[in-house]
C-alpha cells in the first residue's frame, strides 16, 4: 500500500509538471505578444537588451499607432461581422446537408461525403480568379459582402463530412423510435438529433468562424478600401511599409485579435475535442 501510494504521489507530481511546462510553452506567445505590445522602439531594436523584460519605462505607442492611425477597430468590426454571417449560413446549409448524406442516401452518401470533403483541398490560389468573376457577374467588388458569398465554399466542404462522421456516430434506432412515437422526419431531426450533436455543431461555429478570422487571399483579392478590410488583411497591409515593421502595434492586434479565440477555445476545449473525434473517427 505504501508503495502504490508512493507512486500515485509521484505520477501526480510528475502530470502536474508536465502541464506547468506545456502550459508555460502555450502561455509564452500570449506573454510575448503582450510585452512586444508595451515596449518602446529602441528597447525592440536594441539587440543588447534582454527580450524577456522591459529594459526601459513600458510606452502606449503602439497602441496609439493601432487605433488612430488606423481603421483596426472597423476591421474588427468588419471580421465579426463576416464571421457571424458565415457561421450562420455554413450551419443552415451543412448541418441538413450532413445528416441528409448520414441518413437518407444508402451507400453512396459516403462517396458523396467524400466528393464534398474533397472539393475542401482544393488550394484557394486556383480558385480566386474563377471566384473574382463570380462576385464582378454578383455585383459585389470592394463589399464585405464579396467574401460572405465566397467563404461557405471552403467551410460547408469540412463541416459537412465532419458532421456526417458525427451523424453516423448516434444509432438510427434514435430516429426510428422518435418516429413511431409520433415525429417527423424533419421533427426527428430538429428535436433528437439536433441536440445530440451540440458538440459537433459547436466545431464547426469555431472552425468557420477562425477560418474567417485568418483566411488572407481573397480578401485580398476581392476587397481593396481600407474601410471594407478584415483583419487578416487590413493589419499586415498597414502595419507592414516596405522593409519596415511596425512590431508593437503588429504585437498588439495579434493579442487584441487573439485572446478572445483562445478564451473560447479554452472554454468549450472538451466539446470541441468531441466533435472532432466524433467526427473524423467514429
Amino acid at each position: 500500500m505504501a508503495r502504490r501510494r508512493q507512486r500515485k504521489v509521484v505520477l501526480n507530481v510528475a502530470m502536474w509538471c508536465v502541464r506547468i511546462v506545456f502550459g508555460a510553452l502555450l502561455a509564452f506567445p500570449f506573454y510575448w505578444m503582450l510585452i512586444t505590445t508595451f515596449k518602446r522602439n529602441t528597447d525592440l531594436n536594441n539587440l543588447k537588451n534582454n527580450p524577456f523584460i522591459f529594459n526601459e519605462p513600458p510606452t502606449l505607442d503602439h497602441l496609439r499607432l493601432l487605433f488612430h492611425e488606423t481603421m483596426f477597430g472597423r476591421w474588427v468590426l468588419n471580421t465579426a461581422f463576416a464571421g457571424l454571417i458565415v457561421v450562420i449560413i455554413t450551419l443552415v446549409l451543412a448541418v441538413p446537408a450532413a445528416y441528409a448524406l448520414a441518413r437518407l442516401t444508402g451507400n453512396w452518401g459516403a462517396q458523396l461525403g467524400i466528393g464534398v470533403f474533397l472539393t475542401y483541398l482544393v488550394p484557394p490560389t486556383l480558385l480566386f480568379i474563377p471566384l473574382s468573376k463570380v462576385v464582378a457577374m454578383l455585383g459585389l467588388q470592394d463589399t464585405l459582402w464579396s467574401v460572405i458569398v465566397v467563404y461557405p465554399t471552403f467551410t460547408l466542404p469540412f463541416s459537412i463530412w465532419l458532421l456526417m462522421g458525427f451523424f453516423k456516430s448516434i444509432p438510427k434506432d434514435l430516429d426510428d423510435a422518435a418516429m413511431v412515437d409520433g415525429l417527423t422526419r424533419w421533427g426527428a431531426f430538429v428535436k433528437l438529433m439536433i441536440p445530440m450533436s451540440v458538440s459537433g455543431i459547436l466545431t464547426v461555429v469555431i472552425f468557420a468562424f477562425t477560418l474567417v478570422t485568418q483566411e488572407f487571399v481573397y480578401a485580398l483579392t476581392f476587397i481593396s478600401s481600407a474601410a471594407n478590410q478584415t483583419v487578416g488583411v487590413g493589419v499586415p497591409t498597414y502595419l507592414v511599409r516596405g522593409d519596415v515593421y511596425y512590431w508593437g502595434s503588429l504585437m498588439a492586434a495579434c493579442l487584441i485579435t487573439s485572446v478572445p479565440i483562445g478564451i473560447l477555445y479554452n472554454t468549450f476545449l472538451d466539446r470541441f475535442i468531441e466533435g472532432f473525434t466524433g467526427g473524423a473517427v467514429k
